[in-house]
């Protein structure tokens, strides 16, 4: 199998809508935008672009509405990716993001296409062709109406028995379903993990010890972002930490699905475990740097990798 070969599933993709305000949030009353974008997105499809930039052969599946896919097919075309999502009756959700002038996000997410059994019976289909000649599967981002968090921890299952390495990065009852059906990697950030474990989290040992619990699943892989804190990540029983330098923020819109991107191709490419850590955390520190998801540079990403500074935890 390719080195490069790779199936991101967005079962539940936005057009993203963000707004840079020209100062804070006001709620209950009128808030001005200076610039803003609309652009096809969702996790899936963010990590396709970044794989697709690096240099993957990325297929993308999941469910789109076909009442406004045009700006999803454009997209697809651009990063050469093989489209095999599903279409569906009705438009694709429209997400906002506002982004105030400290750089803080506010999402308001809407919840997106219904997906009957038909096109359910379509996409199952197809995943499990694709199987046949993948070995990397990102499934990333929320469920639409229609697929439950049963349903989607099936796929992963049926996944794994096929020899398949899943990697896993959703939240609230998806995650908590999915945790059971042994995805092979998972990168839950510190607020999704105190979710998970209901219980605030208030530092990074806390943070190891809540994902030690979710290693007996029979999880190889858990991946830990904190945001400016850097990444954790627990295989085998062995923790390493990466800790990048200060960065200037512009959005942190699309971070976690860069480094989602970082995990997967160090990966692919059967990069040592120090290396694939440094590369992804580097490729998440330069994303808050712009607005956007890509890879503008790889070579901004090579040079601040050696700025990274990785170490293993007791």
């Amino acid at each position: 199998m390719s080195q490069h070969k790779i199936v991101t599933i967005t079962l539940n993709p936005a057009l993203d809508l963000t707004g840079h305000l020209t100062n804070t949030l006001n709620v209950g009353s009128v808030s001005l935008v200076s610039k803003s974008t609309l652009h096809p997105a969702g996790k899936g499809v963010n990590v396709a672009k970044v794989l697709s930039d690096l240099g993957a052969k990325v297929t993308v599946t999941g469910f789109l509405g076909a009442d406004n896919q045009e700006s999803f097919c454009q997209l697809f075309e651009q990063i050469n990716a093989t489209d095999r999502f599903i279409r569906v009756k009705g438009a694709t959700r429209i997400n906002v993001k506002l982004v105030d002038s400290a750089s803080d996000v506010s999402d308001i997410n809407f919840p997106g296409i219904h997906v009957d059994s038909s096109a359910i019976a379509e996409f199952e289909k197809t995943l499990f062709a694709l199987a046949q000649d993948h070995d990397y599967f990102v499934m990333a981002g929320s469920l639409p109406q229609g697929v439950s968090p049963e349903l989607c921890a099936k796929w992963i299952e049926k996944l794994h028995q096929l020899g398949k390495k899943v990697i896993f990065d959703s939240s609230r009852e998806a995650l908590k379903a999915g945790l059971h059906s042994h995805p092979w990697l998972i990168k839950p950030n510190d607020e999704e993990l105190s979710e998970l474990i209901g219980k605030e989290l208030k530092d990074s040992q806390a943070c190891q010890q809540a994902a030690q619990t979710l290693e007996q699943n029979g999880i190889a892989n858990i991946v830990v972002s904190m945001g400016a804190n850097g990444v954790m990540w627990l295989k085998q029983g062995q923790w390493r930490q990466a800790s990048p330098p200060k960065m200037q923020v512009v959005s942190t819109v699309g971070a976690g699905d860069t480094l989602v991107a970082g995990m997967s191709w160090g990966h692919l490419q059967q990069w040592s475990e120090e290396e694939i850590l440094s590369f992804a955390t580097a490729l998440s520190a330069l994303a808050v740097t712009q607005v956007g998801v890509g890879v503008p540079s790889l070579e901004a990403v090579q040079t601040l990798q050696q700025k990274i500074t990785t170490r293993t935890l007791l």
